[in-house]
């Protein structure tokens, strides 16, 4: 099936489109070649937009409206006017999913959500996991479009195509009536250091096995000795050792970094769907029996409050 007008829902960090940006718009120009980003904003990074594959940017001021109220009205306008996409995709986080959600009912279109890829031979299907990873599920729209589909982060790798920068127009929001009622009076950013978790070429993941929340200070102090960024399982966040933020899991981050490490984690499949996509796993854990070992490249049978001193020690040392 021939897709002759994607639209990609694009975010931006500290002035530059996020990696889930960069990854679906690098899939999205092996579907077609005629490919739309819509962003918060003046569009500003039309540019990199661009180097990845956009051809056209749709801008979307706000305001202190709520992001997934006013994107949804402001691109049912425009679908509206004419401007029709066969495929919309969206980042799986919460903002993507608001943005749909909101944006399947005023079209009356059905979603597709947490998939891994998609395809558009003979038919717009998408593949979704399920059972924790273990099964893929291939599903295919029917009707007309357009399709609307959310993608897990790390589904494709992100790769610059060179090309220009796009013409950027503006699209205003509409009247939102009652759904505007609600305001964003304030924005609080987390402060962070280092590299961010789901983008990190080296993750340093703590669980349970640690024994107590003072203990997770050697994750931290070995991802920074690495360059990396500190984990954890959704065990020790639900416990309250460590901010959601850090969770890696099926409802935390999905993380495919060059090294990740595994210490005191037993392996629960919550979390293994969160990082067995990494390249080189690394897994220390006193339970020989632990699920872990089973997808790990590298594992160390021992306790973490013996093999973790030695490592940072060795590490300093250097």
């Amino acid at each position: 099936m021939a897709l002759n007008n994607i639209w990609v829902f694009a975010q931006a960090a500290n002035g530059a489109p996020t990696s889930a940006t960069l990854e679906l718009l690098t899939k999205a120009r092996s579907l077609s070649s005629n490919i739309t980003a819509f962003i918060q904003g003046s569009g500003a990074e039309a540019a990199a937009l661009g180097e990845y594959g956009a051809t056209a940017v749709l801008a979307v001021e706000i305001g202190k409206n709520l992001p997934g109220v006013a994107i949804a009205s402001a691109l049912k306008t425009v679908i509206d006017g004419g401007n029709k996409p066969d495929l919309i995709m969206f980042p799986q986080n919460t903002e993507g999913r608001d943005v749909m959600s909101r944006l399947s009912a005023k079209l009356d279109k059905t979603v597709l959500t947490n998939n891994i890829d998609i395809t558009a031979d003979g038919g717009v299907t998408v593949v979704t996991p399920i059972f924790g990873g273990n099964t893929l599920v291939s599903t295919t729209f029917t009707g007309e479009g357009p399709f609307l589909a959310a993608f897990r982060p790390k589904s494709f790798a992100a790769e610059a195509s060179g090309g220009a920068a796009p013409a950027v127009t503006a699209v205003a929001v509409p009247d939102l009536g009652a759904t505007g009622s609600a305001q964003v009076v304030a924005v609080h950013v987390e402060e962070t250091t280092g590299p961010k978790l789901d983008e990190a070429d080296i993750v340093v993941a703590g669980g349970r096995g640690l024994g107590e929340a003072p203990s997770y200070a050697m994750i931290e102090e070995l991802a920074t000795l690495l360059k990396g960024a500190p984990g954890a399982s959704r065990a020790i966040v639900d416990a309250g050792w460590v901010p959601y933020s850090f969770q890696v899991g099926q409802t935390g981050k999905v993380v495919k970094p060059t090294i990740y490490i595994a210490a005191g984690i037993s392996g629960a499949t919550q979390h293994m769907v969160g990082m067995k996509g990494s390249k080189n796993i690394i897994a220390i854990n006193k339970d020989k029996e632990a699920p872990i070992f089973g997808v790990a490249d590298l594992g160390i049978v021992g306790d973490v409050h013996k093999v973790l001193p030695q490592l940072i020690a060795a590490l300093k040392a250097r």
